[in-house]
């Protein structure tokens, strides 16, 4: 493949890297549908479950799946499902089929994730190229999730608070757009792959202690990063009565301050030791937590948000990476049993809004605050290898 061809076939697979961002528009949509269905927090925080738990069971199939119809064909089904679930609330708005939305959003999220990073290897040949390849569609991914609160908030302007639902198919036009471009794009198809694996196998590099404490990193990270969004639109509402259009800004600030963390990740994570990184921001993480846990004033609060977003938008490219040097011999299989411990988005934002309903905001933050406590168990416990 040419220099040329390689650059026209990257954009495409970049532009797919947004589509990947929408599943971070179910902290402010979720607010809305508590206001439209009459649902308590409880019941609220399950709703990112609808979205991230596909993740649980998808993973390692989907790895399957893309090695017999190729890597391309696999992003493209994940677009084509989002699309369908993108435009089921327009044909019939009710709760089932907002749920059925978030589902179909989640199954085809599940489905990129795992593909569309091993798609980049097919327009990036120099390798060389793949680190900072892989950074720049993770930070398309951020722009998406700081942009997705601005969707919502568009269409409830233009439609009203009561329409906030015609956010779907816009984004849904926006995969659209995304999945033409690639399918039109020609891309490099790679040799199929006869190599299958299963559940067991995955499961079975549990055995080691670095493997299993970078999974469960991974489950709690990927908590933090949900169960922060979710709540913090939330907490502003509560503890100071805020209206919708305010605390748009909370998610808002959250996702700028993680994607400029990201961004300087980028480079000190060159300079400086990973696991000193992890540690660093770790502690910096579970500080922010404890105040915005503790201390009510509108100003900190937003402040601790965005410090939250900031200090943790490393930590999973940290541990996705030390796991990769634990066992570089199973990298495919590792790659697919991490992916699988997103489903940690599904599990603590029931939590929290469970704990809203019984116990109040501040015992609901430090949900989240246990999930960093984990995290800095992890950071101080594996050993960085150097493989």
């Amino acid at each position: 493949m040419s220099k040329n061809r390689s650059i026209y076939g990257l954009l495409p697979v970049l532009a797919a890297f947004f589509i990947m961002g929408f599943c971070d528009i179910v902290g402010i949509t979720s607010d809305y549908m508590q206001h439209a269905f009459g649902w308590s927090s409880t019941m609220t925080g399950l709703v990112p479950s609808f979205v991230f738990i596909w993740f649980l069971f998808f993973a390692i199939p989907v790895g399957n799946l893309m090695n017999r119809i190729g890597r391309k064909s696999t992003v493209l089904v994940s677009l084509m499902i989002t699309v369908v679930g993108m435009f089921l609330p327009l044909l019939s708005y009710t709760s089932a089929t907002c749920l059925s939305a978030y589902i179909l959003l989640g199954i085809g999220n599940a489905m990129l994730q795992v593909s569309l990073n091993p798609l980049l290897q097919n327009v990036v040949t120099n390798q060389r190229l793949m680190a900072s390849s892989l950074t720049a569609g993770q930070v398309v991914k951020a722009i998406s999730s700081l942009l997705g609160p601005e969707f919502v908030l568009l269409v409830t302007a233009h439609f009203g608070q009561e329409h906030w639902y015609y956010c779907f198919p816009l984004l849904g036009m926006i995969t659209i757009v995304s999945g033409l471009w690639l399918a039109l794009t020609p891309i490099y198809k790679e040799p199929e792959s006869h190599v299958r694996s299963s559940i067991g196998s995955s499961l079975s590099l549990l055995r080691s202690r670095g493997i299993l404490l970078l999974f469960l990193g991974v489950f709690f990270i990927v908590g933090i990063d949900i169960g922060t969004n979710f709540i913090s639109s939330k907490l502003l509402a509560i503890r100071f009565a805020w209206a919708p259009d305010e605390v748009k800004f909370a998610p808002q600030v959250y996702f700028l301050c993680r994607t400029v963390g990201a961004l300087l990740g980028v480079v000190l994570l060159s300079k400086i030791k990973a696991s000193v990184y992890f540690k660093l921001n770790i502690l910096a993480t579970v500080i922010s937590l404890i105040i915005l846990a503790l201390v009510s004033n509108s100003i900190i609060d937003m402040v601790c948000i965005g410090c939250v977003g900031f200090f943790a938008s490393s930590i999973f490219s940290i541990i996705y990476s030390m796991a990769f040097a634990e066992c570089p011999d199973r990298v495919n299989d590792i790659s697919g049993l991490m992916i699988t411990a997103i489903a940690g988005g599904a599990v603590v934002p029931p939590a929290i809004g469970f704990s809203i309903d019984e116990c109040g905001m501040t015992v609901a933050v430090f949900v989240i605050v246990i999930c960093a406590l984990y995290l800095t168990y992890c950071a101080f416990h594996i050993k960085e290898r150097n493989n």
